[in-house]
């Protein structure tokens, strides 16, 4: 981060120095809010959570080199004590924005498939500048500044991941980094028990290019038609990706090898070039696109943009991360999260990757669903009971819907004679373990989607024993 002396560090976020914090005593990065991660010269951000409080752990911060904490009531360390952590983090995340001048803040938003999306785009920018990104899904109103506090004077472009459970959080975001090219997927299901229903959403998701200045550009997906919306919503110049010949930055000829990954030729107004991805489902190829269109709004020639998306490999965990175990069994961890269309996307994936093998699948229900739960869980339990499945192990206490869509997709299948999976539901990660392990043969293939919450990459981490990729 630009150093800052605890004196101004006070002075941005009208805080109070305590404990023998010395004014000209100097942070120098990173900011921090695991006192693990302290080094010296930190800020050591006390936050207050669920399972812990960082307060407790103020003086360890402080052996370990962190300069001060910042916090909301006095502790054993220098600190720049203040009446709100979170909404001093931001302050601060704000000041330090607004002295990189040179800085171009992109913002991606959506549904899914930001961090995805965010990590390509980080890749492509980095050809041209130095890039600070979040490190996997730092995206919300603690992960967002400290991500654009690890920028400095050198950087070039600020790849930033926005996310919302409410309207009005993305535009808080945006305040803190204001973006000059805005990014946004789609609109799905995710979280819409707690925004009320797909409107909300995408009044949420297009904060982003409301907040776009004039000469911005907000970068939309063309073939989602919520998005497609959005385009009356910003003062900024609009420019569309997508599959159709609408598109300004389309894929063309998208096709998938035996591993499930996806070759198309990128089309933009000054050219083509081939692709081959080596990230994992046709998914992929939507959020290849998105990172595509912004590059090509910064000035990268084609040919450079479909060469990083060629080479690029997954960054984050355990999104869609398939490794073979040495007797032949693939695993799919897709367990980072879940909702709906992800849902149906990663079972598409499934198919792509398992070709003619054995196909099993462990998933938990996707959460935050409200009084549309039932319905869209039910929708989830039938894709996976028609997605060619030997067995299908649902986990936890909320797994009534899907089940019962699975069997009632699975009794469709009997009576049609068609193919019906063996449908089980465990109530634990260890019994899911335990059953599927005595499953198992050599060449079978096994996703493992679920909500964050489920806890699901166990599942992935105790089948491979610490196999990789």
């Amino acid at each position: 981060m630009i150093p800052l002396p605890l004196g101004r560090i006070a002075e941005i976020t009208s805080g109070a120095l305590a404990g023998m914090a010395d004014p000209r005593a100097a942070v120098r990065g990173p900011v921090v809010v695991d006192s693990r991660a302290v080094e010296p010269g930190s800020l050591f951000v006390a936050v207050k959570g669920g399972r812990a409080d960082g307060h407790d752990f103020a003086a360890a911060a402080a052996e370990a080199g962190a300069v001060a904490v910042l916090a909301s009531r006095p502790v054993e360390a220098p600190a720049v004590i203040v009446g709100d952590v979170v909404g001093a983090l931001a302050d601060l995340a704000t000041a330090v924005c607004a002295g990189l001048p040179a800085a171009t803040v992109i913002g991606v938003t959506g549904s899914a498939g930001k961090t995805t999306t965010k990590d390509l785009l980080a890749r492509l920018t980095a050809r041209i500048g130095p890039t600070v990104a979040p490190v996997g899904s730092y995206n919300n109103e603690i992960g967002h500044p400290l991500t654009v506090l690890r920028a400095d004077e050198s950087t070039r472009y600020l790849v930033l991941e926005l996310s919302a459970r409410g309207v009005g959080h993305i535009a808080h975001l945006a305040r803190i980094a204001p973006p000059k090219i805005g990014v946004v997927l789609n609109v799905g299901s995710a979280h819409i028990g707690v925004f009320g229903g797909r409107d909300a959403i995408a009044k949420a998701k297009g904060e982003l290019v409301e907040a776009l200045p004039a000469d911005g550009v907000a970068v939309l997906n063309a073939d989602d038609p919520l998005v497609a919306a959005m385009a009356d919503r910003t003062r900024a110049r609009v420019t569309w990706y997508g599959r159709g010949e609408t598109a300004a930055v389309r894929a063309e000829g998208v096709t998938l090898d035996g591993r499930g990954r996806a070759s198309f030729t990128l089309r933009t107004p000054s050219g083509a070039a081939p692709v081959s991805l080596r990230l994992y489902g046709e998914h992929a190829v939507d959020n290849a696109l998105a990172a595509a269109a912004a590059a090509y709004e910064l000035g990268l020639p084609v040919a450079t943009i479909a060469e990083e998306l060629s080479e690029a490999e997954p960054r984050s965990r355990w999104r869609m991360e398939v490794t073979d175990r040495a007797d032949g069994v693939t695993v799919i961890n897709d367990a980072y999260n879940a909702n709906p269309e992800s849902m149906r996307a990663a079972f598409g994936a499934l198919g792509a990757i398992a070709g003619g093998r054995r196909r099993l699948a462990v998933i938990s229900s996707p959460s935050e669903l409200g009084e549309h739960g039932a319905e869209l869980n039910e929708g989830v339990g039938r894709t996976a009971a028609a997605a060619g499945l030997e067995a299908l192990f649902v986990v936890g206490a909320d797994a009534g819907p899907v089940l019962a869509g699975a069997e009632a997709a699975a009794a469709e299948a009997r009576a049609a004679g068609g193919h019906v999976p063996r449908i089980t539901h465990v109530p634990d990660v260890e019994t899911a373990v335990a059953e599927l392990s005595a499953l198992l043969a050599p060449g079978d293939v096994v996703l493992v989607k679920g909500s964050r919450v489920a806890g699901l990459e166990r599942v992935a981490e105790a089948l491979l024993g610490g196999e990789r990729r």
